[in-house]
């Protein structure tokens, strides 16, 4: 029997297994709660990349967007965290609306630096804004979400998120919307000549990759409980389209997956500071070896794989028939 949803199925198994084994260590549980975290955002790199194929620079400042937001909330006037989460989605996806609208009939490279010049100008308000955001000093003491103040809770409640992340990346993906948005990939022309309003298609993609890393962001805040322009800055956003391109920015759960090799990884580094020259090395081998990704790369082995079993079982079908026919008489 075929699964309809086999990415949500194999990320339901994940995330079981993430949230079995995380409360056995206070390391692997602050770990887990940081790589669900950072596997939302670069989900909705890999949506905005991946399917849209717009090269965002911006999914971190969007999540900064989100995590300000409940920050302020919270600490300036003691609203819900639950109601944070609100504005935390409605500002980065109405934002990445907007930008998208402007920017998504230009260039892929030019989309790509107005993207970067935006991240690069929120972090500056960010930084100069003392009086909304802290300015370099930042926002502490937000406060954790009311009924989840255990991490185990916490983790939860980050994995499940990611679950219902990947859900609606994998309904997005399956639906008519998907399916234009394929063909808008591969060939814009193409796509306006079928009659695919390009623009607004495009643009729904990025608010919606907006959403997803501004929730990304509320969860980041309510969990470190401190908020600084150089929490979410434009590394993290570098550092989040790294993970969806070496993972597989085309496959649902790529990011997911290059999330948790980078991370892992990450953590056997002896120095911070080797940790740039390892992603470097990292997406480099990655170009190089497998263009696709990590599940491109497996997902091509097993096409041939299964071409060589194909091609060896009509050789050994073709034998039989030959050896079943019956011998001509001779003469």
């Amino acid at each position: 029997m075929k699964l309809r949803r086999p990415n949500a199925v194999v990320m339901l198994a994940i995330g079981t297994l993430v949230c079995a084994l995380a409360p056995l260590k206070a390391t692997w549980l602050d770990t887990a709660v940081l790589t669900g975290i950072y596997a939302l955002i670069s989900l909705s790199a890999g949506l905005s990349f991946g399917q849209a194929g717009i090269l965002s620079m911006a999914q971190g400042a969007f999540a900064a967007i989100g995590a300000y937001a409940t920050a302020i909330l919270a600490t300036r006037f003691g609203v819900s965290a639950w109601i944070g989460l609100g504005l935390a989605l409605a500002l980065p996806s109405a934002l990445a609306w907007g930008l998208a609208r402007m920017v998504t009939r230009m260039p892929e490279l030019a989309t790509a630096l107005a993207t970067l010049a935006l991240a690069t100008l929120i972090e500056i308000i960010a930084r100069s804004w003392d009086g909304l955001t802290g300015g370099y000093v930042g926002i502490a003491g937000i406060p954790p979400i009311a009924g989840l103040e255990q991490g185990w809770a916490f983790d939860i409640l980050v994995w499940l998120c990611v679950l219902a992340a990947v859900v609606l990346y994998e309904n997005l993906v399956n639906s008519a919307h998907g399916r234009a948005l394929n063909i808008v990939r591969h060939d814009r022309t193409r796509a306006m000549a079928d009659g695919v309003a390009v623009a607004p298609l495009l643009s729904a993609m990025l608010a919606t990759s907006g959403a997803m890393a501004g929730a990304g962001g509320w969860l980041y805040a309510h969990y470190i409980s401190y908020m600084s322009p150089g929490s979410l800055d434009t590394y993290g956003s570098i550092s989040a389209l790294l993970m969806a391109v070496v993972g597989g920015a085309g496959y649902i759960l790529g990011p997911v997956i290059g999330t948790f090799l980078l991370i892992m990884l990450g953590k056997l580094l002896p120095a911070q500071e080797a940790q740039g020259l390892f992603y470097g090395g990292a997406l480099i081998v990655i170009l190089v070896v497998a263009p696709e990704g990590l599940l491109g790369w497996i997902h091509r082995i097993l096409d041939r794989m299964a071409v060589r079993r194909r091609a060896a079982s009509g050789v050994a079908r073709a034998a039989d028939e030959r050896d079943a026919r019956p011998a001509e008489a001779t003469p």
